[in-house]
């Protein structure tokens, strides 16, 4: 059985498919990570650098403008999520079945 699955997995490997897969996969993960990472530290780096642009009060109570730009990053996060979900759903899971189907044959 094992060397069935060996088989099965080195067929996989070397579909130029599989390997289209494994580039798109990759990049569209990092494109959306490094998204993240700029989100995450120019809000950091606002707090850090510039506290008063975000302590400013929003038509003059007590929340701050830091609170809405901090949920949104906080939303970002999962908006990416989803965004990558989707694409995972749709383009990524049609090409993961081509390629195990064609290895199978």
């Amino acid at each position: 059985m094992s060397l069935e699955k060996d088989a099965l997995t080195a067929r996989v490997k070397a579909d130029p498919k599989f390997q289209e897969l494994v580039r798109k996969r990759t990049f569209f993960a990092w494109t959306l990570a490094l998204m993240m990472v700029a989100i995450y530290f120019g809000f950091v780096l606002t707090i850090a650098f510039n506290k008063q642009i975000l302590g400013q009060s929003l038509a003059g109570g007590v929340t701050t403008v830091g609170i809405p730009v901090g949920l949104g990053v906080i939303i970002s996060a999962f908006v990416l999520t989803g965004i990558y979900v989707v694409r995972a759903n749709s383009g990524f899971d049609e090409l993961t079945k081509q390629i195990v189907e064609k290895a199978k044959l």
